[in-house]
């Protein structure tokens, strides 16, 4: 199922998950996904608990939320009550908010988790109160009934790629700085390892960072900190995990006198996609949420109706507690300011104007972008 990456659109990769994908798996392997045989049939009046990790990062209040919502509204024909819930990055408050939901007594619940490790315990209760769960963009630990989210290795692949493209000929006249996303997070991980698996032995790694929390801030941080260990004129690259850290780093760069080092990204933030058409950052990663999002609406409301995953999910996937787990996964895209018109603006998730607003008017004049 592997596919080379191009800066086009990639399928999904299923082989170069981290999380190895499950040839086959029992239904008591299957992340205990029984429920669909245990819990009660029910109509379209469910309650849908959606519990989302942050709002510091644009794409959760802006596409997450309201995609699901509207997709578990157009599946219940209006009738399903979607309870929502944002952790503000906080792994104990979003503890507190499944026990939250399982006192509502929802149906079913969508979790997109903070911390994957420290959820196992609250995703049993939930199994206990015979409530499924399914995973949102990052496989959480314990009995987990459907998982939903992008080819996380793929993802680093493609930013790695990316920036060896950047780069050319002089990938090795210097180092380069890898900012990695949270120790927390599974997909962080992914995302290095895929990262690493293009990069390695093509470039030289001054200083690697797992960023706390993804934030920008921290991100800045440490990017001032690499440039006073490795010395400014050897930093020839940025592999930045996603935008909102590329943003720290970039403001690093700048303060150092660096406006030409080439930077990764991901998420196509509206921020990202402008400092794309600047030329401040090489290119991000477009993950099309909706596909995600409306798999995530149809495994919740078939859990929750006690119906069967196998018309959704076609792969399965294994997390550290679980095998054979039943999955949607997306394929991506390398954005760059050769294909904004053909991916974010295409798919409707910004305008022309939106991005182009008088900041940046010459600069979108400049690459055709009108």
């Amino acid at each position: 199922m592997n596919t080379r990456m191009r800066r086009a659109a990639v399928a999904v990769a299923a082989g170069a998950m981290a999380i190895s994908l499950a040839a086959c798996g029992s239904a008591d392997e299957a992340g205990d996904s029984d429920s669909t045989k245990s819990s009660a049939k029910k109509g379209d009046d469910i309650k849908v608990g959606l519990l989302l990790p942050e709002n510091q990062t644009a794409r959760y209040e802006k596409f997450d939320r309201p995609l699901i919502e509207k997709k578990i509204g157009e599946l219940t024909n209006g009738k399903g009550e979607v309870v929502y819930a944002n952790a503000k990055q906080d792994a104990s408050q979003q503890a507190q908010q499944v026990e939250s939901m399982i006192t509502n007594k929802v149906d079913v619940i969508i979790l997109d988790a903070v911390d994957a490790a420290a959820i196992k315990s609250s995703v049993q209760k939930a199994k206990d109160a015979n409530i499924p769960v399914v995973a949102y963009d990052r496989l959480a630990q314990g009995p987990i009934d459907a998982y939903t989210s992008f080819d996380n290795e793929t993802v680093g692949k493609t930013q790695g790629e990316a920036l060896l493209e950047a780069l050319g000929d002089k990938a090795k006249d210097g180092q380069i700085v890898m900012m990695n996303g949270s120790s927390t997070d599974p997909n962080a991980a992914q995302f290095k390892a895929g990262a690493h698996s293009v990069l390695d032995g093509k470039v030289n790694v001054g200083k690697e960072y797992d960023t706390k929390e993804w934030k920008p801030e921290n991100a800045n941080a440490n990017m001032e900190g690499a440039i006073s260990a490795i010395g400014k004129d050897k930093i020839i690259g940025v592999y930045s995990a996603n935008d909102g850290m590329a943003g720290g780093i970039i403001t690093a760069l700048k303060a150092a006198g660096l406006d030409d080092v080439p930077v990764t990204g991901q998420d196509a933030e509206l921020a990202g996609v402008q400092r794309i058409v600047t030329g401040e950052q090489y290119m991000s990663v477009y993950k099309p949420y909706a596909p995600e999002a409306d798999a995530a609406a149809e495994m919740a409301v078939a859990l929750a109706q006690g119906k069967a995953l196998d018309s959704v999910a076609k792969d399965k996937v294994d997390s550290p507690t679980n095998k054979g787990i039943p999955a949607v996964l997306v394929g991506v895209t390398s954005l760059t300011q050769d294909n904004i018109n053909d991916t974010v603006v295409k798919d409707g998730v910004y305008t022309v104007a939106e991005i182009c607003t008088a900041k940046y008017k010459a600069a979108c004049e400049k690459i055709g972008l009108e």
